[in-house]
């Protein structure tokens, strides 16, 4: 049910458009990848996945493969009619907005949520950090992320990486970095490796 090179090829086509280079877009085309990050995410059934930057719905099949609930934040307006060619028989919501001041009480409704992403370099660190610190319901976050600011998330004190990011995730969560994404697999091929960041916040942050 996944996306091959092909298929996203053939959809950017289609709908006539290209890869943002001002919105940081860079499409997976591998479903092995895609598929590895749906497994990573650790979701099923029960679970209710928001995918932020969905972009043409690679990741998002595989994520319904794993029978999770699943809604999208997309703020790329031009794709949104590719995205929903894509998503809507397969039941999944996309809401257009920006991920960085989306209403997320209107569109989480309080529930227990994993974000699954991949997130442009220029976004990822003060987006995650206004997730963790605003959205108390995101108990977990799979974030795809050029592998320096993975790195800065996931760093441990006297370390060269170690710095103020690292203290704000280290307050409201575990960082670890779970996995690579070699640049072959996007399109297009970014000129930086990504890495896989398994975020989950701290419960009872009270206690300390």
């Amino acid at each position: 049910m996944t996306h091959s090179h092909t298929t996203i090829s053939a959809l950017l086509q289609e709908h006539g458009l290209s890869p943002s280079r001002a919105l940081g877009q860079n499409f997976v085309t591998d479903p092995n990848t895609v598929r590895r990050i749906a497994r990573l995410a650790d979701v099923g059934p029960n679970d209710f996945v928001l995918e932020i930057g969905p972009g043409l719905g690679s990741l998002t099949l595989a994520l319904v493969e794993t029978g999770a609930t699943v809604e999208a934040i997309e703020v790329d307006r031009y794709l949104l009619p590719a995205l929903r060619s894509v998503v809507d028989a397969h039941g999944v919501t996309v809401h257009h907005a920006d991920a960085l001041t989306a209403n997320y009480d209107e569109i989480l409704h309080g529930r227990p949520t994993t974000v699954v992403a991949n997130l442009p370099y220029n976004v990822a660190t003060p987006l995650v950090l206004h997730l963790l610190e605003t959205v108390p319901c995101i108990e977990r976050m799979l974030v795809m992320v050029q592998r320096e600011a993975a790195e800065r998330f996931c760093a441990v004190p006297r370390t060269p990486q170690y710095g103020a990011v690292s203290v704000k995730v280290a307050h409201w969560a575990t960082a670890r970095i779970v996995g690579s994404v070699p640049a072959s697999v996007f399109v297009p091929r970014p000129n930086v490796e990504s890495s896989l960041v398994d975020i989950r916040r701290v419960q009872d942050l009270d206690e300390f």
